[in-house]
């Protein structure tokens, strides 16, 4: 769950190459001629799909392996989106198939850059997909050129260590107070999927006054890390501090890696929880345009649902009559009581401006 490193500011960037995938991981995503349907699918996603204990790439890999005798090659981008939003605006070959991870904030800031003759991204012709009635309505990324997929949601939230703190924050204003002075770790938005989801939540909140609350939590304390790995991982696990921004599915992986519990409650603030669903869309130079549908496609199947659950802990993307839980998932994961999101609509031509007002609270 090394969430989520995918988009950054507009600027260029190199592929991280990852070893440990059979040597399928690349460092500059080309190949000799993209143009040719033929050679392995080239999927651009996050770290954590790709590598980790038992990554759900890993398993996608040897399924279509398995199931279609194709080789996938992960690309796992440094920069995120921007790498392949500056290929596209100098005209170069993006050099992959399939982006595994996307949300709806990055197609907006995809849109903002790129004029409309641009296309990153193809719409979908979901006739030649078999499950793409399987996904949750309300999860659809409702944007006009219909060129997403949902195949996964989480939820934001806050998750405490109950052995240090005798009681969580339960408001956005109960994290101003003092009991709570130097004790919660973020992420910076600009360089973080999940510390984007939460400066979202707070321009939900408070509208054109969500600087002002930045402003009160830097007072405050709060720290910035620049992914969700150092945050949680380096700096919560850890025990450096007792509060952490990150998902309410926290106690499912925690539970599978034998940790206390009480180090892992949830802390819905307001009662609620940020919702931040995960898609897949296709590039619009896509060399293995077949081999890339029977990938979505699989992506949707029950079993890959039930895997992406399990090794991502994140919430299915489909209707629940078309997955089968691991028992742990059900018993730890927890959907908060209420839900907020900014949708494409929402996103489109604003999400720029807010990062650089946050930004301007927060120079580097």
């Amino acid at each position: 769950m090394n969430r989520r490193v995918f988009v950054r500011g507009v600027g260029g960037g190199a592929v991280a190459g990852l070893a440990g995938l059979a040597g399928c991981l690349t460092r500059n995503g080309e190949t000799d001629d993209p143009a040719v349907d033929e050679g392995p699918l080239r999927v651009v996603t996050y770290s954590s799909m790709a590598t980790g204990p038992t990554p759900a790439g890993e398993w996608l890999r040897e399924t279509v392996a398995d199931e279609f005798s194709e080789e996938v090659e992960w690309h796992v981008p440094e920069s995120g989106i921007d790498q392949y939003i500056r290929r596209a605006q100098l005209g170069a070959d993006v050099g992959a198939d399939v982006v595994l991870g996307l949300t709806a904030a990055e197609l907006a800031l995809v849109d903002a850059a790129l004029d409309d003759e641009t296309r990153l991204f193809a719409s979908l012709d979901r006739s030649r997909l078999d499950y793409a009635d399987r996904v949750r309505d309300a999860l659809e990324f409702a944007e006009p050129r219909d060129r997403a997929l949902p195949v996964d949601t989480g939820y934001i939230t806050l998750v405490y260590d109950a052995i240090e703190l005798e009681r969580p924050p339960e408001t956005f204003d109960d994290l101003l107070a003092g009991r709570f002075r130097d004790a919660l770790l973020a992420q910076d938005p600009r360089t973080s999927d999940p510390g984007r989801a939460f400066l979202l939540w707070t321009v939900a909140e408070f509208g054109s006054d969500f600087t002002a609350y930045w402003r009160d939590l830097r007072d405050n304390g709060v720290r910035l890390c620049e992914h969700w790995t150092e945050a949680y991982r380096d700096s919560y696990l850890d025990g450096d501090r007792p509060l952490v921004v990150s998902y309410s599915t926290d106690r499912v992986a925690a539970s599978a890696a034998d940790r206390d519990l009480r180090r892992h409650r949830i802390a819905p603030l307001n009662g609620a929880g940020y919702r931040q669903t995960e898609g897949v869309a296709l590039f619009a130079e896509a060399a293995r345009t077949d081999l890339a549908y029977e990938f979505v496609d699989l992506l949707l199947s029950s079993a890959a649902q039930a895997e992406l659950a399990t090794r991502n802990v994140q919430f299915p993307a489909v209707e629940p009559e078309f997955v089968d839980l691991d028992d742990r998932f059900p018993r730890y994961a927890r959907e908060p009581p209420e839900t907020v999101t900014l949708g494409y609509d929402d996103l489109r031509g604003e999400l720029d401006g807010w990062l650089g007002e946050w930004a301007n609270e927060f120079p580097e």
